[in-house]
């Protein structure tokens, strides 16, 4: 068998699978959850960075399924920052990208935040984000092609005059390693089988300015997909 063929052996999971995922996920959600009160004004990247991986690790991640990205102002234009010392400043975005690993299978959040106050832009842009994820997550289905589901959220966000500013694929595999096949994305003509574990992360980025990624782990389906990531969508405004 081909390396190829091995790949795509990964793609499906079965059940004891997914279960792992589905626990890494819920780890990285509350750790999340957990820590947003540090995104304000005034704490450095990474200092949020440090809290969230030792709240994933406390919270029973075996390990961070990568290093954790947290870009603020003009730096979340950069759709894979790493943390810095830059303190987070009052209005602006600020994308936080993260992950857990349970029993060697990994997961894969994003979620962007605003400080207040949050601008006219930034309510739009985030808006225009949401729409396309949810927008995939409604439509997406075993049998579609990689090109098909990255097109749902593509042509969301070109209608809304942002194009431009999508410059990456919709999503990817995720299993024991946090980046696998399918990929989802304008090049991707392989099938999504059912049992393939995706993200759909779509995001603005505006050099100069800053940036928004929304990013939920997903379980592709004959039906409608199971969503792994509960940590809530809604444009969180936070206060200093």
């Amino acid at each position: 068998m081909s390396l190829e063929g091995l790949d795509r052996l990964r793609w499906q999971k079965d059940a004891d699978e997914v279960a792992a995922i589905r626990r890494a996920a819920a780890i990285a959600d509350a750790a999340f959850l957990e820590v947003l009160p540090l995104l304000r004004p005034g704490t450095t990247e990474r200092e949020v960075a440090a809290a969230l991986e030792y709240a994933m690790r406390r919270g029973g991640a075996d390990g961070v399924a990568f290093a954790t990205i947290v870009a603020s102002g003009p730096r979340a234009a950069l759709p894979h920052a790493r943390a810095t010392d830059r303190p987070i400043g009052r209005g602006e975005f600020v994308i936080v990208d993260f992950g857990a690993v349970v029993e060697g299978y990994h997961s894969d959040c994003t979620r962007t935040v605003v400080t207040a106050p949050a601008s006219a832009r930034h309510r739009e842009v985030y808006a225009v984000v949401l729409d396309a994820l949810e927008a995939t997550l409604a439509t997406l289905r075993a049998g579609m092609t990689g090109r098909e589901a990255d097109a749902v959220a593509r042509e969301r966000i070109v209608r809304a005059g942002y194009g431009e500013a999508f410059g990456h694929g919709l999503g990817h595999g995720v299993g024991l390693a946090v980046h696998e096949g399918p990929r989802l994305s304008p090049r991707e003509e392989a099938v999504l089988p059912p049992g393939t574990v995706v993200t759909v992360e779509p995001g603005i980025y505006l050099a100069g300015w800053g940036g928004c990624r929304i990013e939920d782990l997903v379980v592709v389906a004959d039906g409608a997909p199971e969503v792994l990531t509960q940590t809530p969508k809604a444009l969180v405004e936070v206060e200093s």
